[in-house]
Formats: structure tokens, C-alpha cells, sequence
């Protein structure tokens, strides 16, 4: 035990490492703040601070961390502003050709190289095979498409 009380800091550091692999099975970034406190912690106790003042220096870090710091990188990971465009979602407002005749309740569209269910928007006139469509949403596993306008001029 004499070893553990000369090396306080590989203490520390053992804690941050565990906090840290906890951190990798949350994903929610108060172990990582956490493990920063421990890493502040192992700084402390390399300059010779006594234990009691490192584990008030390692919990005013990790507090400071988790008030400060965590907010700024969950907005980062978590902004719902920005539209991915990805899985269905990003589907919409391609181009595709129609397969078989699409109408208000049926027919199929060729859409990034998949077979797609779709249905037309309403208002819309039915389509023919070989047409290409729009799509303008996707509802579950169906596209919602509008004929494309061609422009007479090209």
C-alpha cells in the first residue's frame, strides 16, 4: 500500500481509464467529463498536491467539465437543425422512372436503383411506365410522387 500512496496519480489514472470506458458504453458524455475531473486529479498528484486537494481539484474539474463543456458537445452531436439527408428522408426530391403505372392507390417506381411502392400526389393525372416521376415524401415504404415538368425549351 506504501506504492499506492507515492503514486497517487496512477490512481487517478486508472479511474479516468475506467470512466472513460464507461463513457464508450453511454455515449453521453458526463463519464468523459468525469474522467477529466480524474485526469486533473493525476496532474495534482504529480506536482505533489496532497490527496485531500486532489480530490477537491479532481471534482472542481469534473463539475466545471460537465457545466461548461458537456452542454457545448451535446448541442455539437445532437443538433436537430441540420437535415442529413440520409435513409428515407434523403429520397425526397429525386428523380425516378416508373415501372408500373402509378396512380392515386398503386404502381411502382425505380428509385436509386430499388423497386419502390408509390402513389401519386393528389391532384395528379396517372402516370405511364417508362415516365419519370418526383418524389415529393415517403410515407412508410411507399413515395409519394408529381410528374416531372419537362422544360419545352431543351
Amino acid at each position: 500500500m506504501d506504492w499506492l500512496t507515492e503514486n497517487w496519480w496512477l490512481f487517478w489514472l486508472g479511474v479516468a481509464l475506467v470512466l472513460g470506458a464507461i463513457e464508450v458504453a453511454t455515449v453521453d458524455f458526463v463519464f468523459l467529463m468525469l474522467a477529466g475531473g480524474a485526469v486533473a486529479g493525476a496532474v495534482s498528484a504529480g506536482f505533489g498536491v496532497p490527496f485531500p486537494l486532489q480530490v477537491v481539484v479532481a471534482v472542481a474539474v469534473a463539475l466545471l467539465l460537465l457545466v461548461v463543456v458537456r452542454p457545448m458537445i451535446k448541442r455539437q452531436f445532437t443538433d436537430g437543425l441540420v437535415d442529413h439527408h440520409i435513409g428515407p428522408a434523403g429520397l425526397v426530391g429525386r428523380d425516378a422512372r416508373v415501372i408500373q403505372a402509378v396512380t392515386d392507390t398503386d404502381g411502382r417506381i425505380k428509385l436509386a436503383g430499388e423497386t419502390w411502392s408509390a402513389r401519386l400526389a393528389a391532384g395528379s393525372t396517372p402516370i405511364a411506365p417508362g415516365e419519370e416521376v418526383r418524389v415529393i415524401a415517403i410515407h412508410g415504404a411507399t413515395a409519394v410522387v408529381e410528374p416531372v415538368q419537362h422544360d419545352p425549351s431543351s
